[in-house]
């Protein structure tokens, strides 16, 4: 018998979906989706092509007593939809504040869910934090508009190393202040 670990990670509900701790059981669509390079090439640590075992070795990491940051599927089974549909995460980062990161499966592409999720990650803040960074592509406006829409201003321009492109990017980086 093998029996799934608990994570001490709140669920957060939505009209839409419920975002929920990271489950082994998630990891065949969590694979389909981050096997795509249209998803890969906008995250900064999804290889492209997909190495077997990478998506396993993620959910063991997301649900590790020593993570680095937390992990929310974006889970639609009850209301009617995918039961991943993609995922969001808070990086641990010093002095109350966090780094949040997104992605979404192409299916699901302009249909509101990324903004729908970040407003609600903010809205819950379970880490209790003071601020929230965010960085993006500069090639993706798409998720540069779910931070703007979500509260974030502009910070700056940067790079950031993208494993699927096996290079430096220029990014957008935004904060938002919680309190």
């Amino acid at each position: 018998m093998k029996i799934e670990k608990v994570i001490n990670q709140p669920v957060i509900e939505t009209d839409r979906f419920t975002l929920r701790p990271i489950r082994r059981s998630d990891a065949g669509l969590i694979g389909q989706y981050t096997s795509d390079e249209r998803v890969a090439r906008m995250t900064r640590s999804i290889p492209h092509p997909l190495p077997p075992g990478a998506t396993e070795a993620f959910i063991a990491l997301s649900q590790s007593d020593k993570r680095a940051e937390d992990v929310w599927i974006i889970d639609g089974s009850a209301h009617g939809h995918a039961e991943v549909m993609g995922q969001i995460a808070l990086g641990r980062m010093d002095r109350d504040q966090s780094e949040i990161g997104f992605w979404v499966a192409p299916a699901f592409w302009n249909t509101g869910i990324a903004s729908q999720a970040v407003r609600a990650l903010v809205a819950a803040n379970p880490l209790g934090c003071k601020t929230m960074f965010g960085t993006v592509f500069q090639d993706n406006p798409a998720s540069a508009r779910v931070l703007t829409g979500a509260g974030f201003d502009y910070l700056g321009d940067a790079e950031a190393f993208s494993v699927a492109r096996n290079a430096a990017v220029p990014t957008w980086t935004y904060l938002k202040k919680l309190s």
